[in-house]
C-alpha cells in the first residue's frame, strides 16, 4: 500500500484513515463490541491511522480507542484534538489557553494509555486566544515527547499561516467531500503553498454518499443528521436528485456510491487523506476498497457534472458560531 506524506515534517499515513466519532456518539446507538473489532480489523489490514478527540462522547471515545490499541501502540498512527468543551449541562465551547493545552494533552494520554499522541490538533480555534499561544504551547508537547506532530482543525487561512509561523504544522482537517468543496478555493492552495497536508473529515456526507440515507426515519432520536440543513426537507429532496446521477455512475463502474465518493477525494491529490467514519466491519471493508479505485480524467469530468461543486442544498452546519473564518 502506497502510503501519502502529511506535512513536511517526516509523518506518513495510510491513503485513508478510520475516523472513531460515531463508534461513541452522534449516529447510531454505539456497539462497543463491534467497534473494537472494527478498530482490530482496521489495523489486520494495514489502516492504522486512528482519528479520536477528548470531546467525542465526551471522552468515552478516547478510552474506547485507548482499550483497541492496548498492546498494539507500536501499530497504531494516534491522532487526537482538544479545545471543545462541553460543560456539565451540555453546553459547548472552546478554550486554547495554554494551561489548558498543558491539562486536555495529559487528560488525552491518560484515557489512551498511552505516552506519546502522533498527531495532535487544535479541534476548534480559540477566538479570545492568541493562536501564537496555542500553538506555542503545543509545541512544547512536541519538545517533551508526548506530541510528535501538530495540526488546528477548521481553522480560517490567516490562522494557518500564523500557527505555522510558530511551529510547523503536519495537518489540517477540514470537512471535505463531493458535496463540501469549499476548502478548493482558497484552503487547498494555502496548504499546498506551506507544505500541509490535508485530513477530510466527513468524506461520505455523513453517510450521505453511501446511498443509505435517504430518508431520517430510523434514524435515532439524537442521530444529528436530524437537525442538520443538508438533511431537511427540500434540501434532502434536491440533494437526492443530484445521487441519482452519482448512484448510476458508481453501478456502471462496479463499485458502491461510497467508494466512488472516496475515490474521488483521493484523486484530488497525494497530500489528502480520508478519515471516513465507520462503526462496522463491512462499512470499513468498502470504505478499504476504494483505495484500488482508479479513476479517469474522463470519469472525474462526469463525477463533476452530475455532482457540481456547490450544487448541494442547505448549509454543511447548522451552527457555525464555533468555526474559525
Amino acid at each position: 500500500m502506497r502510503r501519502r506524506r502529511l506535512g513536511a515534517q517526516g509523518l506518513e499515513v495510510p491513503p485513508l484513515g478510520l475516523g472513531c466519532m460515531g463508534m461513541s456518539e452522534y449516529y447510531a446507538r454505539p456497539d462497543e463490541p463491534e467497534a473494537l473489532a472494527t478498530i482490530a480489523r482496521s489495523l489486520e489490514l494495514g489502516f492504522n491511522f486512528l482519528d479520536t478527540a477528548d470531546a467525542y462522547g465526551p471522552h468515552t471515545n478516547e478510552r474506547l480507542v485507548g482499550r483497541a490499541i492496548a498492546g498494539h501502540r507500536d501499530e497504531v498512527i494516534l491522532a487526537t484534538k482538544f479545545g471543545s468543551t462541553r460543560d456539565a449541562h451540555g453546553r459547548r465551547g472552546v478554550r486554547g489557553d495554554a494551561a489548558y493545552v498543558r491539562e486536555a494533552c495529559d487528560a488525552s494520554l491518560r484515557r489512551l494509555g498511552t505516552d506519546y499522541i502522533d498527531l495532535y490538533y487544535q479541534h476548534r480555534v480559540d477566538k479570545t486566544v492568541g493562536i501564537e499561544e496555542t500553538v506555542g504551547a503545543m509545541a512544547e508537547l512536541v519538545h517533551a515527547g508526548k506530541v510528535r506532530y501538530i495540526g488546528l482543525s477548521e481553522a480560517s487561512v490567516r490562522t494557518i499561516r500564523r500557527a505555522h509561523a510558530v511551529h510547523p504544522l503536519s495537518a489540517v482537517q477540514i470537512e471535505f467531500s463531493l458535496w463540501t468543496r469549499e476548502p478548493e478555493d482558497e484552503l487547498l492552495p494555502a496548504l499546498r503553498e506551506l507544505g500541509i497536508g490535508v485530513v477530510a473529515y466527513r468524506p461520505l456526507g455523513a453517510g450521505f454518499f453511501s446511498g443509505k440515507v435517504k430518508t431520517l426515519d430510523g434514524l435515532e432520536p439524537d442521530d444529528f443528521r436530524r437537525t442538520n440543513p443538508r438533511f431537511q426537507a427540500e434540501n434532502l429532496k434536491h440533494n437526492l436528485r443530484l445521487l441519482e446521477g452519482f448512484e448510476r455512475l458508481a453501478s456502471e463502474k462496479g463499485i458502491t456510491p461510497a467508494q466512488l465518493a472516496l475515490a474521488w477525494l483521493l484523486a484530488q491529490g497525494d497530500d489528502v487523506v480520508p478519515i471516513p467514519g465507520s462503526d462496522r466491519r463491512s462499512f470499513l471493508e468498502e470504505n478499504v476498497a476504494s483505495v484500488e479505485v482508479e479513476l479517469t480524467p474522463d470519469e472525474l469530468e462526469r463525477i463533476d457534472m452530475v455532482f457540481p461543486k456547490g450544487a448541494a442544498a442547505g448549509d454543511r452546519l447548522a451552527d457555525y458560531s464555533r468555526i474559525d473564518v
